[in-house]
């Protein structure tokens, strides 16, 4: 088990005010802190996951750890890090999305020993009066000072006075939970912030916050269901273990600190004693056995290595039952669900990530005749047999 003074240094941007207050705060007593989560997306990936290790590290310490969902925010959608407004989401959505979060979560979290919490429970509920007395701690100078906020503004892009409200509403959910503490990745410390000082007006009372560094995804961009290079919680052990693989090697180290528990120190031995390719392999099995098991991710590791080093085919190929001779590449495509829609198959063929047969795809028009028993590959990863 970590020591209190690990959990504040090791996977963590900053601590504010400071982390020596938070640890003389844990010293005294239990705390109770929070993470929030606006569900926009159905999966978590393991840019969540490195939030979630945290506060996983404080419940093994015995702290009082609540999982807010945001029920209520996600109805209006976070500006951090936008370039332009999010498109709301409907309570249906959000209801949707949420479903499997406790399972995710649990992959990771004590279920037993955690609090959930929705934030429509109490954002809902207010009145014109309490949301003015809300508005009246914090000023629009504040406000407007976001980053993004400007950058649209020279841009001449609308900024929408929901997305202004935003911090405000995430910032309540400090007030309504009571916390001593807020934990979340560094693109949410401007939100967080806000919700430190409504704490103190509300409650006369200091809130901590603790920012983890943001995960960048297998291709050094930020992880993002919107860029498609997210490595899910629900992936399974042979999705996880091939995603990791194409880990950039500049990203490695990233990896080793922030989603998994080897030390810096054995990291950087490992660097020295292994090649890039079995680095990487070793990150891949570590992270994969945390969510799948070790059975599972040896599973994974041989069947990666069958497909990739020995250029054989996976041995669970889906196989969809497709009617008629001939059919455009395009359609074929979106019929073994290795493209989404026609506009997307497209662009696979222009980017040659599509084979059949082993033969590179390079026009995207052409009619295919079918053959039963015929394999497409999209990418390195994705198969699919024509039934």
């Amino acid at each position: 088990m970590l020591e209190p003074k690990d959990i504040v240094e090791r996977q963590v941007a900053q601590v504010l005010p400071s982390k020596e207050g938070l640890l003389s705060l844990m010293s005294k007593r239990k705390i109770r802190l929070y993470h929030g989560i606006d569900p926009t997306s159905p999966n978590l990936h393991l840019g969540h996951a490195v939030v979630l290790r945290k506060l996983r590290q404080f419940q093994d310490l015995g702290h009082e750890v609540i999982l807010l969902f945001g029920t209520f925010t996600a109805r209006i959608g976070d500006p951090s890090g936008r370039d332009k407004a999010r498109e709301p989401l409907s309570e249906k959505e959000v209801k949707e999305n949420i479903r499997t979060y406790r399972k995710q979560a649990g992959l990771i979290l004590d279920m037993k020993r955690l609090r959930i919490a929705k934030n429509h429970t109490w954002l809902e509920r207010m009145s014109i009066q309490e949301t003015q007395r809300l508005a009246s701690h914090v000023t629009v100078a504040q406000l407007w000072e976001r980053d993004m906020f400007q950058e649209r503004k020279k841009r001449g892009q609308p900024v929408w006075m929901s997305e202004v409200w935003y911090p405000l509403l995430q910032g309540y959910d400090s007030v309504a939970l009571d916390v001593d503490l807020e934990v979340g990745g560094t693109d949410q410390t401007f939100n967080m912030l806000i919700g430190r000082e409504l704490q103190r007006a509300y409650h006369n009372r200091e809130k901590y916050v603790l920012t983890t560094p943001l995960l960048l995804g297998p291709d050094g961009r930020k992880m993002s269901k919107s860029l498609g290079n997210t490595i899910n919680l629900l992936d399974s052990a042979k999705e996880m273990h091939g995603k990791i693989m194409a880990v950039r090697d500049e990203l490695m180290s990233q990896y080793f600190e922030l989603c998994t528990d080897i030390s810096k120190e054995e990291a950087q031995a490992l660097q020295q004693q292994l090649s890039p390719r079995d680095l990487k392999a070793k990150l891949a099995q570590t992270i994969t056995t945390l969510y799948h098991g070790e059975k599972a991710a040896a599973a994974a590791k041989e069947e990666f290595e069958k497909v990739f080093k020995g250029k054989e085919l996976p041995t669970d190929i889906p196989e969809v039952n497709i009617s008629g001779k001939e059919i455009e590449l395009t359609e074929l495509l979106v019929q073994l669900s290795l493209a989404s829609s026609k506009g997307e198959a497209r662009r696979l063929v222009e980017q040659g990530g599509v084979k059949i047969a082993g033969e590179v795809q390079k026009n995207w028009n052409k009619k295919i005749l079918l053959k039963k028993g015929m394999v497409v590959q999209v990418g390195p990863r994705r198969f699919a047999r024509v039934g």
